[in-house]
């Protein structure tokens, strides 16, 4: 009971935007229940709003191996590993994840955005194309990226 009324807490932290206080709140929790899922989503939550990238790329990590056919995780993990600034290792993140995310737009943005980043300019405009031909809406998005610049003409 005391669990969910602090998941609840948190949860709700959340949606105020209060990401500090939400992991006030998870913090609470005995350490054996702070390494389930549903609080690891919280946590991994707050802190990508807190822009805590190191602490967020551990969480991710984490839910990486408790639900590993889940794609979320895996994008989300690659996400906070670019912005630390491991770029390769977001890259492999990615690759890592379950083949369900070979058929997300999203997956092949994202690394599009990281192999630009690395200087493989070819398969960036490779895996770019392939998710614009997904969803559309990622051509604006690529024209404003700042880890696309300059991968010329969409």
């Amino acid at each position: 009971m005391v669990v969910t009324k602090t998941l609840r807490a948190a949860a709700g932290w959340l949606e105020l935007g209060l990401a500090d206080e939400a992991l006030y709140e998870l913090q609470a929790l005995p350490a054996e229940v702070q390494r389930l899922r549903a609080p690891l989503e919280l946590r991994l939550a707050a802190q990508m709003n807190r822009e805590h990238w190191n602490a967020a790329s551990e969480t991710a990590r984490l839910l990486c191996i408790k639900a590993e056919d889940e794609p979320a995780f895996f994008l989300r993990a690659a996400y906070c590993l670019h912005e630390t600034g491991d770029t390769l290792a977001a890259c492999n993140q990615l690759l890592r994840g379950p083949k369900t995310l070979f058929e997300m737009a999203i997956f092949h943005y994202n690394l599009a955005c990281y192999l630009w980043t690395l200087g493989e300019g070819p398969r960036a405009r490779s895996h770019l194309k392939q998710a614009i031909e997904m969803d559309e809406s990622f051509l604006e998005s690529a024209r404003e990226d700042r880890d696309l610049a300059g991968i010329g003409e969409l």
